[in-house]
């Protein structure tokens, strides 16, 4: 039993901090009202146009934004009040909910907004993502924030099985109106849950954001080389060993075209299981070897379930990949709120927003392309192959991040005094 206990979630940040755990609820109604209309979207463009090109184009006026917003969020969270900003853009994505909900009900809805409402969508992400991940470091103690990772990982990978299933049935049975109208309701209970959050003003007498302070914090992860390994195998492992955009192909192949569904849940259904069995990660120090051994071990998955022509092995694989990724980004997530200064960490997080969502975007360009040269299957094996050889030569490149210590390392420690002197000034103050 004791063994089974070690391995169980770590609820430690549920009970240490209570700004955590209305977040990781508020993070659960969200995760599931937004995949109503992230399921919906896309279908509503496709009935609409009948054109593939049309729905993929939804990636176009989606990535500009978020990476202009994302840059600016990172500043603006460390200037003003970072429960403001996901007040604010809680209530903007509700708004825009709302527009697609209006647009559903016109007897001969219009295409245009869709894309308007899918570039606000991602602009209002980009502003409100550095918010809510740099809050996380402030409100959960320093040892907990593997733990505290754990658990936002295992709310969310609940919701990327669960939130397009029910979308699913929801738009099948009831229409895209009913799916919108959901995703409206459920912004709403998260602006509410919102406004109950502590404040979270700056930390310091804080410049307004502006493109030297970007730079600033440009900067400043450019000169750590931990930080910038794990933006580097990071992108490394989505640009190699990306393959969702193939999967339809690869589902033909394998002459199981049943699996399709399947293949795109198999990485969730793995990173659920490792977020299950993740308390032995609060024990860990060394989190730079989680990132490497995490994305080599995706890349290696990723290589076989090219190689394989058995679906069930596949998947397998697939399952396999998505537990590595989780394990990667249980890594990286710690790293960044162990060691980033409070009065950074908003930027910072700016760039994480770039690292986690520019990677699968140019991912699935190298895998459409590649496949169109040498055939599906070699379009994923490879990639894996290559994953793994360039987190190797990150690995010697970059050998602080293997030597990261959470007790040792510099600015771990200096992070850790950081928060504590903070903690305490909090605690003296009647």
């Amino acid at each position: 039993m004791k063994r089974l206990a070690r391995l169980l979630p770590d609820l430690s940040p549920w009970r240490s901090s209570a700004d955590f755990r209305l977040l990781w609820v508020q993070g659960t109604v969200t995760v599931f009202a937004s995949f109503m209309a992230l399921v919906a979207l896309p279908l509503q463009i496709k009935e609409l146009t009948g054109s593939p090109f049309a729905v993929g184009a939804m990636g176009v006026v989606e990535l500009v934004p978020l990476v202009v917003f994302g840059l600016y969020g990172g500043a603006l969270a460390d200037a003003v009040d970072r429960r403001k900003v996901i007040l604010a853009t809680e209530a903007g994505l509700g708004v825009l909910a709302l527009l697609l909900f209006l647009n559903a009900l016109l007897p001969a809805p219009m295409l245009w907004p869709l894309y308007v409402v899918a570039a606000g969508v991602s602009a209002f992400t980009g502003l409100q993502r550095p918010a809510l991940d740099s809050l996380l470091a402030r409100i959960v103690p320093h040892e907990q924030q593997t733990a505290a990772a754990a658990l936002n990982s295992l709310r969310w990978q609940i919701g990327s099985i669960a939130g397009p299933s029910l979308a699913g049935l929801v738009v099948a049975y009831t229409g895209h109106a009913a799916a919108y109208a959901v995703t409206v309701v459920g912004y709403l209970v998260s602006v509410l849950l919102c406004r109950s959050l502590s404040p979270a003003p700056p930390a310091h007498d804080a410049d307004r954001p502006s493109l030297r302070g970007i730079v600033e914090g440009a900067r400043y992860a450019w000169s750590r080389p931990v930080l910038l390994g794990t933006y580097a195998v990071d992108l490394a492992a989505m640009f190699f060993a990306f393959p969702n955009t193939i999967f339809p192909f690869l589902a033909d192949e394998l002459d199981a075209e049943w699996s399709l569904g399947l293949m795109y849940a198999a990485g969730s259904v793995g990173s659920l299981v490792l977020g299950l069995t993740s308390g032995w990660t609060s024990k860990v120090r060394r989190h730079g070897l989680l990132v490497a051994f995490g994305a080599a071990g995706w890349g290696l998955a990723i290589a076989a379930a090219g190689w394989f022509g058995n679906v069930w092995a596949v998947l397998l694989c697939l399952a396999f990949a998505g537990a590595g990724d989780m394990l990667s980004g249980l890594g990286r997530a710690t790293i960044w709120n162990q060691t980033i200064p409070e009065e950074l960490r908003g930027r910072l997080a700016g760039i994480e927003v770039l690292s986690y969502s520019v990677g699968p975007q140019l991912g699935q360009v190298r895998a459409g392309t590649t496949a169109g040269w040498t055939g599906t299957r070699t379009a994923i094996w490879s990639g894996g192959v290559a994953c793994v050889a360039s987190v190797g030569l990150l690995c010697l490149a970059l050998p602080k991040l293997l030597a990261y210590d959470a007790e040792t390392d510099e600015d771990a420690l200096a992070r850790k005094a950081q928060q504590q002197a903070t903690a305490a000034a909090a605690a003296a103050t009647p």
